[in-house]
């Protein structure tokens, strides 16, 4: 009856034959190999789903009810519900056959150790095969994670290292990277370029932000493509403002005026022919100054490391292009006087300009060089036999 029920604790009955269960027995009726049987099968569907008894079940189902459902041996029998996705057929087909309602039914445990065997063979001969087996796989995982992780460590410390020179000269950033200290240098004569955007805050004023964004990016990949075919290194940009300087930090004798002046006929150029898309009727103009002359450079920062120049070079180089005119390269006596050395490049005096911070001196116009294009052709599209595959950026070339 119910308070005959009521004595007992019913999840710990999950495990009972229902021959076995109080409502069937009279109390104190000692346990059977056959019931031992049914508790195996119990055991053996924890250790298949990973949970307790009839863990399906308890989802929906207090303890009570489902022990009371096992010894009211049903057709069929209520039992733990195993799916067979989780449990293989033959091992599934063994726990239904210890759990049987009748106890003649059931496996002996004999029968049992013979069924485990023919199911585990394959497998493993034995407990010790398996853990080292087990021990093995786990070994082989590691490694491969392992492998993985540093491949993965390996591609970020590479984009973080290209990263780094993009925004340091790579002398300097290896130095970094290899954790030393970079002392400022001083360097006895570079050249610097300086260029700016004629008329850009008018331009800006006319323009919305993204199109400003986008005409900026779209010039300075142009610029960033052309000096990359010059031994000079980009300093900055400012706004409408680039900076590039050559012979720093690794020296390159007199060879700095000749690169810096190389790479501002070759941008000049790409200026005359480069279209402002959102603006495609209004030619692009830009001012173009070089100086040569003495500079300190050092790594300024921390947090966000800056290689920087400091001297009068930087403000006489500044000031030569801001008193230039739209789509010329200004050169000062100091740069010229170096360019002369190549008799190379053709010059033409300006005359006297004021600079501030210098008073009256006497400038040039570059114009052109008869060297080479340094950079590989640039076909055109449907050039004809008149025409060069390639635009003449110097047109000195071929006269």
């Amino acid at each position: 009856d119910q308070n005959y029920y009521n004595k007992f604790n019913f999840t710990e009955l999950l495990w009972v034959a229902p021959e076995l269960l109080p409502a069937t027995v009279i109390p104190g009726t000692p346990a059977t190999q056959k019931g031992d049987v049914y508790s195996f099968a119990i055991i053996l569907e924890e250790i298949v789903v990973r949970g307790g008894p009839y863990e399906t079940a308890r989802q929906f189902m207090d303890p009570q009810k489902i022990i009371e459902r096992v010894a009211a041996h049903e057709s069929p029998a209520f039992r733990p519900f195993v799916g067979q996705r989780d449990c293989p057929p033959d091992l599934l087909d063994l726990m239904e056959k210890c759990w049987s309602d009748s106890p003649d039914d059931r496996l002996t445990f004999a029968q049992i150790r013979s069924t485990v065997k023919l199911i585990m063979k394959g497998f493993c001969e034995n407990l010790m095969d398996d853990l080292l087996r087990r021990m093995e796989q786990y070994a082989n995982n590691l490694e491969s994670l392992v492998e993985e992780k540093t491949e993965q460590l390996s591609m970020e410390k590479r984009r973080t290292e290209e990263l780094l020179y993009q925004v340091l000269p790579r002398p300097v950033a290896q130095q970094l990277l290899a954790g030393e200290m970079v002392q400022p240098e001083q360097f006895e004569c570079v050249t610097i370029y300086f260029s700016d955007i004629v008329g850009f805050t008018a331009l800006c004023a006319t323009s919305r932000p993204m199109e400003v964004v986008d005409f900026l990016n779209d010039l300075y990949s142009t610029f960033d493509r052309i000096i990359g075919f010059y031994d000079v290194y980009k300093v900055e940009t400012i706004g409408d403002a680039y900076m590039v300087v050559s012979g720093l930090p690794e020296r390159n004798g007199h060879d700095h005026a000749r690169e810096i002046g190389l790479m501002s006929l070759a941008v000049l150029d790409a200026v005359k022919s480069f279209t402002i898309k959102h603006k495609p009727d209004q030619q692009l103009k830009i001012r173009i100054g070089i100086h040569s002359g003495p500079v300190c450079a050092g790594v300024v920062g921390q947090k966000m490391p800056h290689y920087c120049l400091f001297g009068d070079t930087v403000n006489t180089a500044s000031r030569m292009e801001s008193t230039g005119h739209p789509l010329k390269i200004h050169v000062s006596e100091a740069a010229k006087q170096i360019l002369d050395k190549f008799g190379t490049f053709r010059t033409e005096l300006r005359g006297e300009v004021e600079l501030k911070g210098k008073g009256i001196v006497t400038t040039y116009w570059l114009l052109e060089c008869s060297e080479p294009d340094p950079r590989p052709p640039t076909p055109m599209k449907n050039y004809n036999d008149n025409e060069v595959p390639f635009p003449i950026l110097f047109p000195g070339i071929g006269k």
